[in-house]
């Protein structure tokens, strides 16, 4: 069969590449989880019927690379190099912003962060993902932390996203030091509307096993949208590896986008 052998081979990407991951169908008993891998252009997708740590633990436990994730608290256990989405934690602070207006702390600390991360996207925009030319905000960094560290806030809400500012600081800005690293989510976001378009059309009238098949599909469809090849004609050639059938190196250059 088709659908497995293929499947296996792109969602075992190399240890060291990077990583975004993205959960979607959450509910009480059920978690679908789908990631995507921008340097060798796979998606995959993965489908649990519990929503236990264990779920995203198996499925990453021998990646080295970066992964690229929101903060649920399940990817903290993985035992590699992290870079959380920076645009999740700004609509955070200014959700929280929006809640408490009059809230000074949180205006300075908002505005602080804005303009920390601002010149880095700026660096992006102009140079790409590449650490030769994102490095050099490091030393911003180490300032940001440098007068957080001295602040005692007074109010509750301050006081939390000092905390969380504090607990990920390893995790915000690894993108600096890497090519490649994006510094949000937005591929696993945007790769994850394709099952929810599926979502929203059956609800909850698929098994276990049926979502399980679909997500096969899904996983080998959309790996060859982002190789840009037919998965018609791909299911109609007998060929089970992607990277055969499109003619590529195994290993694709990065992008800088």
């Amino acid at each position: 069969m088709k659908g497995p052998t293929t499947r296996s081979s792109i969602v075992s990407p190399p240890a060291n590449s990077c990583m975004r991951m993205k959960r979607g169908l959450k509910s009480t008993e059920s978690m679908h989880m789908c990631g995507c891998s921008p340097i060798w252009r796979m998606w995959h997708s993965y489908f649990s019927e519990t929503r236990e740590a264990t779920t995203v633990q198996n499925v990453l436990r021998n990646f080295t690379g970066v992964l690229v994730s929101d903060f649920y608290a399940a990817y903290d256990s993985i035992e590699c190099a992290q870079q959380k989405c920076l645009i999740h934690l700004m609509r955070d602070v200014n959700d929280e912003l929006s809640k408490q207006p009059f809230n000074e702390e949180m205006r300075e600390l908002a505005l602080e962060f804005a303009n920390l991360v601002k010149p880095m996207i700026e660096s992006v925009d102009r140079f790409g993902l590449k650490a030769h030319y994102l490095r050099k905000h490091k030393c911003s960094v180490n300032r940001f932390y440098d007068s957080l560290s001295k602040r005692q806030y007074q109010t509750d809400a301050a006081a939390g996203y000092k905390k969380r500012f504090e607990k990920n600081r390893t995790k915000l800005f690894t993108f600096l030091d890497h090519d490649g690293v994006p510094w949000n989510n937005n591929n696993a976001e945007h790769a994850i509307k394709a099952f929810a378009r599926l979502r929203n059309s059956i609800g909850g009238k698929s098994s276990a096993n049926g979502i399980r098949d679909y997500l096969v599909l899904l996983s080998i469809s959309e790996t060859c949208r982002y190789r840009g090849v037919s998965f018609l004609d791909f299911l109609r050639s007998g060929q089970t590896d992607i990277n055969s059938f499109v003619n590529l190196p195994d290993q694709a250059a990065p992008s800088g986008a």
